[in-house]
């Protein structure tokens, strides 16, 4: 089991999805949002056909707005956690993750911002013992320097950095498997690009 967990693979009975302060008022600042966003929700959907639990937060509401419509949350009947720190580690929803599924291991992280709240929820994850996955087409900052110097700095602590169709594919890595063909709508039409293709993972 421990070689298995260090391969970093994802058990959709044992992986949870966060999707982090991905708001209204932070569409026009953030690199690539509108794609991010995208991007995260076909994880969304993917880890709804597994029936995985999925946690989300929003940033000071009521200053900041909620989180955006493509999204789908209200879909989903996800109520999002309020919060004012950067982590996503809240007592409540830590609570909430541990009713729905008391042995999660992996977590999938998506959201805003990449050296900001991604960062410390990442460490925080990491510190209580889970394996944390960040698909880097769903996570962004305001600026590409923040961004890319926070991903190397959390696969430098041990985060495993992966892509959105990677982790969809990876739920079911059986053409076979009896929900293959909800993960292949998914994923028919390719991700839409988000500034990381000259992202060098050696040295940023």
């Amino acid at each position: 089991m421990a070689a298995l967990r260090g391969l970093g693979k994802i058990n959709p009975k044992t992986s949870a999805v966060f999707l982090c302060d991905m708001q209204e008022k932070f569409r026009p600042m953030i690199s690539h949002f509108d794609q991010v966003a995208h991007n995260s929700n076909r994880i969304l959907n993917a880890a709804k056909i597994f029936e995985m639990p999925v946690m989300a937060t929003e940033q000071y509401p009521k200053g900041l707005g909620h989180t955006v419509p493509e999204i789908e949350l209200a879909k989903f009947e996800i109520k999002p956690h309020e919060k004012t720190c950067f982590s996503m580690v809240l007592p409540a929803l830590m609570d909430e993750l541990n009713a729905a599924q008391p042995d999660t291991q992996s977590i999938i992280l998506c959201g805003i911002e990449t050296h900001a709240c991604i960062h410390h929820t990442t460490l925080d994850l990491m510190e209580k013992g889970f394996q944390v996955h960040i698909p880097v087409d769903c996570a962004s900052s305001r600026t590409e320097t923040d961004r890319r110097f926070a991903l190397a700095r959390l696969r430098d602590v041990g985060a495993y950095l992966t892509t959105s169709e990677c982790i969809i594919l990876g739920l079911a890595a059986d053409s076979a498997h009896p929900k293959f063909k909800g993960l292949q709508k998914i994923v028919m039409k390719s991700a839409p690009d988000t500034g990381l293709l000259n992202f060098n993972p050696l040295n940023v």
